[in-house]
């Protein structure tokens, strides 16, 4: 078994300062990525900061029980039949178009290069997934997270027409539940997100649904 080691000491995700923030520093390795994702925190760069990494008091979750497609959208991939989905057959490509989707109330991106480039290397390691819809074989919309420990944690999609990005996220409830998932963690909740379901819950009960699924993995043989 590989072990991973992390170039910051995490300490307890409870233990944060301002923010949510609860680290400050360190590389955006595999190991790094791992040991945070693994316990429940996650990198957010800002501009003219060191990495920060956050673990917020209200997390952003989708428990699958409580996904609902609105009638429009359902509507909508019935006469779509052209539009497939995929998945992990184009991962560079869809964190490429989430770094370039315009966001309303924000200025640039995120995903800067040096990102990019630690998820790509994290995608390798076997960590991260990909998403992809396509409309006569080509790309419209996408979604990447990070799959560690059994959790998946949505970090970002996109759309380059109406309703890929639902479509994307549909795509992925049912692929993570056909998987054994029962919710996902997505950090904050969008107005797509929230739609669909979405919701904050406190840190506390993040943590211990964590910690469940965390042992759920564990028990499998």
């Amino acid at each position: 078994m590989t072990r991973y080691h992390s170039s910051v000491d995490f300490p307890d995700p409870r233990d944060t300062m301002a923010e949510g923030i609860l680290a400050v520093g360190g590389k955006l390795d595999v190991g790094t990525l791992y040991t945070a994702y693994s316990r429940g925190i996650f990198p957010w760069p800002q501009v003219g900061f060191p990495m920060l990494w956050f673990s917020p008091e209200k997390r952003g979750v989708l428990f699958f029980n409580e996904f609902h497609v609105p009638e429009s959208l359902e509507r909508y991939r019935r006469k779509n039949p052209q539009i497939t989905y995929t998945v992990n057959k184009d991962f560079d490509h869809v964190i490429s178009e989430c770094s370039r989707q315009p966001r309303p109330g924000q200025e640039g991106t995120w995903i800067l290069p040096g990102m990019k480039q630690a998820y790509h290397e994290f995608y390798k390691a076997g960590f991260c997934m990909s998403l992809e819809v396509r409309e006569n074989n080509i790309l419209i919309g996408g979604i990447y997270g990070v799959l560690v420990d059994g959790v998946f944690s949505g970090e970002s999609m996109f759309y380059k027409k109406p309703n890929a990005s639902k479509l994307a996220l549909w795509f992925l409830v049912e692929y993570l539940t056909d998987k054994g998932h029962e919710w996902m963690d997505v950090q904050m909740v969008t107005p797509v997100v929230g739609q669909m379901g979405g919701r904050l819950i406190d840190r506390e009960e993040y943590l211990q649904i964590l910690d469940e699924r965390h042992q759920q993995i564990a028990a499998i043989p």
